[in-house]
């Protein structure tokens, strides 16, 4: 760290410095605050995504028991091919966005198989897609966690060293050049003081000769 100099070009950077702290700490809070809602969102998303997966691995369950049966080769029956994820930014951060989704539906004959197994696809391709949104939501979850630890630090920079280095920096070249002055009007006085000493022992001895 740079020594401070006590000067008054010191003490106007320093002043100069206080205010762009202090214009910008209310922005950069604003922004944690933004962050933090945008955080407690999607944790909620989040939750509701991994809740939605659940729901439908029990509803497939409930509503299909039949797959126990091991006469019923399903496997591969549905796959996920592709899914596309696009940038969404919220508050300055860049997060993933799910936009699409595509699933491939093995071929398979209507007439030999149970008609269950119509629901069973449609079911499958559902979880399929919640398994990806609550991976996708999990990723914005850990995005925006991080990026309201990092404003937080900035906050606390500003809030807890910046702002109360810049005013005591401010204190104490205000208390030296203070006391400079004093001490500077001071010297005057006693120099003013020894030439008129000076002056009237010359007058004094002038009229004594």
């Amino acid at each position: 760290m740079a020594k401070l100099k006590l000067s008054k070009h010191e003490l106007h950077e320093q002043q100069e410095q206080l205010k762009l702290y202090q214009k910008l700490l209310p922005s950069l809070d604003l922004k944690r605050r933004q962050l933090m809602l945008e955080v407690q969102k999607a944790q909620d998303d989040y939750s509701a995504a991994q809740a939605a997966v659940d729901d439908l691995e029990t509803r497939i369950g409930e509503e299909l028991p039949m797959l126990a049966d091991e006469e019923f080769r399903l496997e591969g029956l549905v796959q996920l091919k592709s899914y596309k994820v696009i940038e969404q930014n919220i508050v300055g951060v860049k997060l993933p966005f799910l936009d699409s989704i595509d699933c491939i539906v093995a071929d398979y004959s209507r007439l030999a198989t149970p008609p269950w197994v119509d629901n069973l696809v449609q079911r499958l391709k559902d979880a399929a897609e919640q398994r990806i949104r609550a991976e996708i939501a999990g990723q914005r979850l850990s995005i925006l966690s991080l990026a309201v630890r990092r404003i937080k630090q900035r906050v606390n920079l500003f809030d807890k060293i910046l702002i109360p280095t810049a005013k005591q920096n401010i204190q104490k070249i205000r208390i030296f050049l203070g006391d400079a002055e004093r001490a500077s009007v001071i010297t005057s006085k006693l120099a003013k003081k020894k030439q008129q000493q000076r002056r009237d022992a010359e007058a004094a001895l002038e009229e004594a000769l």
